[in-house]
């Protein structure tokens, strides 16, 4: 019996898989370019659908999800165009000053030259710049200019940075109002992966209690620690306080604490204003830095133990990946797979996975 298909079927079959590879192909294309932005809108989406719920209740699906929409915008608007314009106009003055020879830069500290190895070559080279910037931009210009350009670079993303999250929480907006719907196409793809529904229905579950839980418990505390750390730097009036908000924030998120730059700060202000704010900014300074040590507590998921490397590893990874919307999206894209990976393997050695509690809604 001949066994070979004929030549018309082998031809539809590789038509077929030719016609699927360029559909696949085109929606890649597509999709590609704005595949961190969806994510980031799916991320939102799975955070904000309780809260949905609950306003859906009273005015209606489509009333909550554009009430979340505009909000969401609003609050994240404000403070992104405040850091962003804070750190652009630093740049600047710091590019200018240089190219000015204007720039004023205090003679080494005495101590500094105590520091094994390195602390004599440091003072070298910080007492020219302080004497002589020119000299010492021939000097060491070649060694800064790669952190240099990606500096510049840098910045000139930030504008770019600040649309692609008003874009995001706009997308989450639409979808979560057809919450439902997503829910129940995730919960059949997984169901054709695994080949169960129960295993599908716990898997969507255990995603949507991870993302929640190192979303609020992780960038979620540390966006709002940075914001109230940040508000007494714009108050003060601090030179660079952009910089030094934003690195507050990422000293939050890879879960460092936040007096690596308030204590220097607090030191900077006191000797520099009047004792009355100076003190008022201290306890602020303080105060909010300590905030992490209430809101974990309440905002952190319960049973989710996602280590720090996991964390560190994606707020790096995300951040060179896509920038400043990758520094929130990388840790809670790493803890996902985390989650799932030690989930899978506990199956595979036939032990019960961790005990994720349902979200409710």
């Amino acid at each position: 019996m001949d066994l070979n298909p004929p030549r018309s079927a082998t031809l539809y079959a590789a038509l077929q898989i030719g016609l699927v590879a360029l559909l696949v192909y085109a929606c890649g294309r597509i999709v590609l370019p704005v595949a961190g932005i969806m994510l980031w809108s799916a991320i939102l989406a799975v955070l904000l659908y309780p809260l949905h719920r609950r306003i859906a209740v009273r005015l209606g699906n489509r009333w909550s999800a554009l009430l979340i929409g505009l909000f969401g915008v609003a609050v994240t608007l404000v403070p992104l165009v405040m850091v962003a314009t804070s750190i652009g106009t630093s740049i600047y003055s710091l590019f200018s000053d240089l190219q000015n020879n204007s720039l004023t830069v205090p003679p080494p500290p005495p101590r500094l030259a105590d520091v094994p190895l390195v602390g004599q070559k440091l003072t070298e080279a910080w007492a020219l710049v302080a004497t002589n910037i020119p000299v010492a931009l021939a000097r060491y210009g070649e060694m800064l200019r790669g952190p240099a350009a990606w500096l510049v670079s840098s910045t000139g993303g930030l504008a770019g940075s600040v649309l692609s999250f008003i874009l995001s929480f706009a997308i989450a907006a639409v979808i979560v109002a057809y919450g439902e719907g997503a829910a129940a196409f995730a919960q059949r793809l997984l169901q054709t992966v695994t080949g169960s529904a129960a295993q599908a229905v716990r898997l969507v579950a255990l995603t949507a209690a991870t993302i929640r839980g190192v979303a609020l418990g992780v960038v979620g505390v540390a966006i709002i620690q940075s914001l109230l750390i940040g508000a007494g730097f714009f108050a003060i009036g601090l030179p660079a306080a952009g910089l030094l908000t934003f690195a507050t924030l990422l000293l939050g998120i890879v879960q460092v604490p936040a007096t690596l730059v308030t204590l220097p700060v607090v030191g900077y202000v006191l000797a520099t204003e009047a004792t009355t704010p100076g003190i008022i900014f201290m306890v602020w300074t303080l105060a909010a830095g300590l905030s992490d040590n209430v809101l974990k507590p309440l905002m952190l998921g319960r049973g989710l133990e996602v280590p720090m490397p996991v964390i560190l590893i994606g707020v790096i990874g995300g951040m060179l990946a896509d920038g400043l919307l990758g520094l929130f999206m990388g840790p809670v894209l790493l803890a996902v797979g985390y989650v799932l990976l030690i989930e899978w393997l506990r199956r595979q050695s036939g032990e019960g996975g961790p005990q994720i509690e349902r979200p409710t809604p």
